[in-house]
């Protein structure tokens, strides 16, 4: 069956999105990161998906990829394994499948998993972290730890740290942490900023690009109830601030960064200011004092509001901490 003449044109702008994206993809995973192993620094690359093997963990291992970078496809409102989380994908937040620098990648996550984090209180597996990312970032619910996916995504993990040694944490683990801003972050400012830079992506009302039939966006929401909720590591103004200045507007890096550091903090407040779905789990900060300064809900053991400790100024906060 042929496609008339102004079938093929309705074809034109998905095909350029997808061709943009995956220029976007090849230079990121060109970027390298390095990893500190004594007092040598070595340089860390993802490796490359073509060398895995025929294998049946090979086929595994490219599956838990593929459940990063399309989640919703497998996983979302319309997912075909599962309908268990909000439509977005793990990769909105971990730029392409985790493996760029800045980007919220996972080269870390098996040289130092399990490990025990302030937020839970107990020492964490890597099945806990992807589930409380599904609960949390995705406004899901928890896999179940043995099912094929949860396997699949720890053997893609594994896979991807496999050459970092033990207990190390390679530069560009996650993402940066910015310096603090003197003054509160301006959500005013960040609004202006996110309608010249942001706006043409993830839409005015920040409800993202949603695909034709509904079962992923080419571009994710920003907030609204099918974004992440406000237990998710992203609502944090300091997470956010810095996962934007290395990674967004799309074509940006953090060699090549298309917001300042200033522009990057009053975008995330504007983004945080905006509505997102409540979610709050009973376990989070069992040690209130051990809150990061930009957590937004109390009690707190200092006397700053939480508006302050949502926008700042961060730095009488932490300085206050050190003295406790």
């Amino acid at each position: 069956m042929k496609l008339q003449k102004s079938s093929w044109l309705l074809l034109i702008p998905g095909i350029i999105l997808l061709v943009f994206l995956a220029s976007k993809f090849i230079y990121h995973s060109s970027t390298p990161a390095l990893v500190k192993t004594g007092t040598k620094v070595m340089e860390w690359r993802a490796p490359d998906t073509a060398e895995l093997p025929a294998t049946s963990e090979g086929q595994l291992i490219r599956y838990g990829r593929q459940l990063i970078s399309h989640t919703s496809i497998f996983l979302g409102p319309k997912g075909k394994v599962n309908r268990i989380s909000n439509g977005m994908n793990c990769q909105n937040c971990h730029i392409n499948a985790g493996t760029v620098p800045f980007g919220n990648s996972f080269f870390a996550v098996a040289s130092t998993y399990p490990k025990y984090r302030d937020r839970s209180g107990k020492i964490e597996s890597i099945e806990f972290r992807i589930n409380e990312c599904m609960e949390r970032s995705l406004n899901g619910r928890a896999l179940d730890s043995l099912s094929k996916e949860m396997r699949a995504m720890v053997a893609y993990f594994k896979w991807l740290g496999k050459d970092v040694p033990k207990g190390t944490k390679p530069k560009g683990a996650g993402t940066e942490e910015l310096p603090f801003l003197e003054r509160e972050a301006d959500t005013i400012r960040g609004k202006k900023i996110f309608i010249t830079m942001c706006q043409k992506c993830h839409n005015e009302s920040g409800a993202g690009i949603l695909a034709p039939d509904s079962t992923f966006y080419y571009y994710p929401p920003l907030w609204g109830e099918n974004s992440f909720t406000v237990s998710a590591g992203m609502y944090r103004l300091t997470k956010l601030a810095g996962f934007i200045k290395n990674n967004m507007p799309l074509t940006a890096t953090a060699a090549k960064p298309l917001l300042s550091t200033e522009d990057a903090w009053d975008v995330a407040a504007f983004i945080s200011s905006r509505y997102h779905p409540k979610k709050f789990f009973r376990y989070d900060w069992p040690n209130i004092s051990k809150k990061p300064v930009d957590y937004p809900f109390g009690p707190y053991t200092d006397s700053f509001s939480a508006k302050q400790h949502k926008y700042g100024p961060f730095f009488p906060i932490k300085k206050a901490g050190e003295k406790m």
